[in-house]
């Protein structure tokens, strides 16, 4: 399939990748990070109350280049065990800011232009790990809460929702081959 971002043209392909769950991203900085994913700790004041923290500043951070005019700002609540995995968009870059509980996002790099393609990315982030992760067109992304506790995700778009514009993937394709099971390392 190909698809146009941003006035270029990019072609998406599920890889075929080996059974596993990719690269582990352990730092914001980590070298191996998929192509234009991007992640930035979020900024959280803890007092005797509870806490407070910044999901994203608009035209700041992660979220710099994202239009005023159409970015969209949702969330989700997902219980204990739950996937969503995966999906994708041709246009659409996410920023997500898990807030509450912890999630092992998954992602996957399907451009095939791409120097990453076929590449996957494992990072857990939530209450223990406070980061944005910026998501680009063509990245397949999903998510396991784990843990016992419900999590929370704020994600950040930089468009309306368009139905036409996200593609799926299921989240036991035997392509991708993703290890949702506990690692027990």
């Amino acid at each position: 399939m190909s698809t146009a971002v941003h006035s270029e043209v990019i072609e998406l392909s599920t890889p075929t990748c080996e059974k596993g769950i990719g690269k582990l991203i352990l730092a914001p900085d980590s070298k191996d990070l998929i192509d234009g994913v991007r992640i930035q700790p979020y900024a959280l004041w803890p007092d005797d109350r509870g806490y407070f923290l910044e999901a994203a500043r608009i035209g700041q951070g992660l979220v710099a280049q994202f239009p005023k005019e159409s970015t969209q700002v949702s969330a989700a609540l997902s219980y204990p065990g739950t996937i969503k995995a995966f999906h994708f968009h041709k246009n659409q870059t996410d920023c997500w800011v898990p807030v509450q509980g912890m999630f092992q996002v998954a992602l996957v790099d399907l451009r095939k232009q791409s120097p990453t393609f076929g590449v996957r990315n494992t990072m857990y982030a939530g209450s223990l790990r406070p980061w944005q992760i910026l998501i680009p067109p063509g990245v397949a992304h999903g998510y396991k809460v784990v843990g016992k506790d419900p999590a929370f995700l704020i994600y950040l778009t930089d468009r309306f929702y368009d139905p036409k514009d996200e593609g799926r993937i299921a989240y036991n394709d035997p392509q991708i081959q993703y290890d949702w099971e506990t690692q027990h390392k």
